[in-house]
């Protein structure tokens, strides 16, 4: 019986999570009505095509805040970079005020964090446990 919490590939069972938070350039407030909804949709179509689940999406004016569930294959940087590089491709060419109003629309800094089921404390107990055993 397989447990959806974990996912699995030839060698391994991993459950990595990622948090990635992107700003538009200088923080301007331009994902709002359709160019909103559009990146919403472009984003689940790029993480499909990534392996990637999404967990939890909120798109506000100044901030995009992404919570995955990702393949063991690749680094956070490479999914952060993915989705940065395909939405600002196709949300310029779509919404031409987006380009007159800024030089890119991402800003090239963002924040990726790693969430799990299990705290730091509990990871060092448990390895701390293991030197108890026989």
């Amino acid at each position: 019986m397989s447990n959806p919490r974990y996912r699995r590939n030839a060698g391994c069972v991993f459950n990595l999570h990622y948090h990635l938070v992107r700003c538009p350039k200088y923080r301007k407030h331009v994902l709002t009505g359709l160019v909103a909804e559009h990146l919403k949709a472009l984003l689940y179509q790029k993480a499909e095509e990534l392996d990637v689940e999404i967990k939890g999406l909120e798109v506000r004016p100044d901030h995009v805040y992404l919570f995955i569930a990702a393949p063991l294959t690749d680094a956070p940087q490479h999914f952060a970079n993915q989705f940065k590089g395909y939405t600002s491709r196709i949300l310029r060419q779509e919404f031409p005020h987006l380009r007159r109003r800024m030089p890119c629309l991402w800003s090239r800094s963002y924040y990726v964090g790693s969430a799990g089921h299990v705290s730091e404390d509990v990871i060092r107990k448990y390895i701390e446990a293991q030197r108890k055993k026989p």
